[in-house]
């Protein structure tokens, strides 16, 4: 691999990681609070209708992004709904919300543009380089010559990482996930606390949604999610609930889907199924040898009730 193959290759990595990352940034938040969002991936295809919408209608893809973490706010609203304020199982309630999701974009996007749709062009959110940091060799382009989107990426993970480890409230929201009774106890009012985390959860997903539409594909497409959000879900958990960790595994992540598409343009002999597989397998390779170290939030996915 020479130097021009390896900053494509890492162009690619970061361009595939970016998603995950803000998806996952935003899950880790929800997870620390006791809850598990597996309807994630309604929020990320409902933000990639959403932003594709909005840019269309306010003619500007930054409106989109902003339309898209609106919709994804909205999903993780009817999760939160249910899941928290009602305390239905929050893996039914997620698979529920998940598939919702894909059925009511599917169906509003035929309903705007046909009954078998019709491709878009959407504004798109063009790459932004950053003077000096994108000229660093290697890494430059590939990491500071990014849409917006990515720098957002960059910026929330240790706003995140602060915020969950350094303020009160984020030792309340870790005290939700842990032991919420002894949360309760002390004041901590754990619903509404899950519910914050859960919605802010929903709207990064939502921008990750966006970022699919309109700096990744430039279009819509049905079910373009492609199961994003269960592998961001994933990511949380390679990334041990900590934000910081959890971008570099969402990096990591789409490093092991940019090789993929480098080896099969490299003409290896094997079945394009190996290459799709493979950066699932090095995933559950890394979850295997790296987990272990660390442990979920206590109270994660557990049902509660508060104390009458």
């Amino acid at each position: 691999m020479n130097q021009i193959e390896l900053t494509l290759f890492l162009e690619s990595a970061v361009r595939l990681g970016i998603p995950l990352a803000l998806a996952a940034i935003g899950e880790t938040i929800t997870e620390r609070s006791g809850v598990i969002n597996i309807g994630l991936e309604g929020s990320i295809i409902a933000g990639a209708l959403g932003g594709a919408l909005g840019a269309l209608a306010f003619e500007g893809a930054g409106l989109g992004v902003l339309s898209g973490a609106m919709a994804g706010l909205l999903v993780g609203l009817v999760f939160a709904v249910f899941a928290i304020g009602l305390g239905a199982d929050q893996i039914i309630t997620g698979t529920a919300v998940t598939i919702g999701g894909l059925g009511m974009t599917g169906a509003i996007y035929q309903a705007r543009f046909g009954a078998t749709g019709t491709e878009l062009s959407l504004p798109t959110l063009a790459p932004v380089a950053i003077p000096v940091l994108s000229e660093i060799p290697l890494v430059g382009s590939a990491l500071f010559a990014q849409a917006p989107t990515a720098y957002f990426a960059y910026l929330m993970a240790p706003i995140a990482w602060y915020v969950l480890f350094k303020t009160a409230w984020g030792l309340e929201l870790r005290a939700t996930g842990e032991a919420p009774a002894a949360a309760e106890a002390a004041g901590v009012r754990v619903r509404l606390v899950r519910f914050m985390a859960t919605l802010f959860g929903g709207a990064m997903a939502g921008i990750a949604g966006a970022h699919l539409a309109l700096a990744h594909a430039g279009t819509f497409a049905e079910n373009m999610s492609a199961g994003k959000g269960f592998i961001a879900i994933a990511v949380v958990v390679l990334g041990r609930w900590n934000p910081l960790l959890v971008l570099f595994a969402a990096l990591f992540f789409g490093a092991a889907s940019a090789l993929q598409f480098f080896l099969q343009a490299l003409g290896f002999d094997l079945a394009y199924q190996i290459f799709l597989a493979f950066p699932y397998v090095l995933t559950l390779a890394a979850l295997a040898g790296w987990v272990g170290k660390s442990r979920a939030p206590a109270a994660l996915a557990l049902p509660w009730e508060p104390h009458r």
